[in-house]
């Protein structure tokens, strides 16, 4: 399938790069509709693989990349269920979510993302599961769970182990901090810093660079080179999964739900760097 138009996101394949670009208000939160058009993109990779060098991953809202999950979903879902319901559902989603993150993260073809604005929690997962990471300089990362008394759930922290240090994981784990895209490109998170607006250029450019090569040759170096943490990852449901079932997490929840702070996304005391 070369071209797909769902709720939450839109596909198109051009001479051997497919452009994935989420566009779901407000910020291509990741809630059941965006999973879904996720989980058709992630099905149609192998379809793809035999004409396709590159994708790129890319949004079409202003504000950014991606806020994380849906939380007012996830509050109204699992709210009027007794704890081992809840706990039960959480699950379930995280292991679809797992699921497409692992195909887009072993892809035979390389992916970007191309990062503007805000890429939180679940957004900066999204991202890390690509191959490299193209930011705008204005853009700001963040792992904001702590204060929900969550972790990140979408495969966050071994993926982040994978190709960063642990300094700077805890840094932004523990503190809840904003990052920006320089501090984020020191790291070793971000691969290329872009101008303001130029983020989906740049990786544009870069995928037209991974045209010239030699498909199965990148798969090979991909697959060598990017290994990954399953059993990492199945731990972090797990873990996810006992912090959920508790009366704090829900309640920590639904002080987000209700809040009608702008920008309720950022952690309120975080400093960024």
């Amino acid at each position: 399938m070369k071209e797909f138009r769902g709720e939450a996101l839109r596909w198109e394949w051009r001479d051997g790069v497919v452009e994935v670009t989420m566009d779901r208000g407000p910020l291509n939160e990741i809630g059941t509709a965006m999973l879904a058009d996720l989980e058709r993109f992630a099905g149609a990779i192998r379809g793809l693989v035999p004409v396709t060098s590159a994708c790129i991953i890319t949004s079409a809202r202003p504000g950014g990349f991606c806020a994380g999950a849906d939380l007012k979903e996830l509050y109204h879902g699992a709210q009027p269920l007794p704890p081992k319901k809840r706990a039960s559902g959480v699950r379930a989603f995280l292991k679809r979510i797992h699921k497409v993150l692992n195909a887009v993260d072993e892809a035979p073809f390389i992916t970007f993302a191309a990062v503007h604005g805000l890429c939180m929690g679940g957004g900066l997962e999204l991202a890390l599961a690509c191959d490299q990471i193209v930011a705008d300089k204005m853009a700001r990362f963040g792992f904001p769970e702590l204060r929900l008394g969550l972790i990140p759930g979408f495969g966050g922290i071994p993926r982040l182990r994978r190709d960063v240090g642990n300094s700077f994981i805890r840094d932004l784990l523990f503190t809840g901090r904003t990052v920006k895209a320089e501090s984020a490109h020191q790291a070793g998170l971000v691969s290329h810093l872009a101008g303001e607006g130029y983020a989906l250029q740049v990786a544009r450019s870069m995928a037209q660079q991974v045209k010239k090569f030699d498909t199965g040759t990148c798969a090979a170096a991909k697959k060598f080179v990017k290994p990954i943490p399953r059993a990492e990852l199945n731990k972090e449901i797990e873990l996810f999964c006992k912090l959920f079932d508790r009366a704090v997490v829900m309640e920590n929840l639904r002080r987000f739900v209700e809040s009608d702070e702008p920008m309720k996304h950022l952690p309120v005391a975080a400093q960024s760097k």
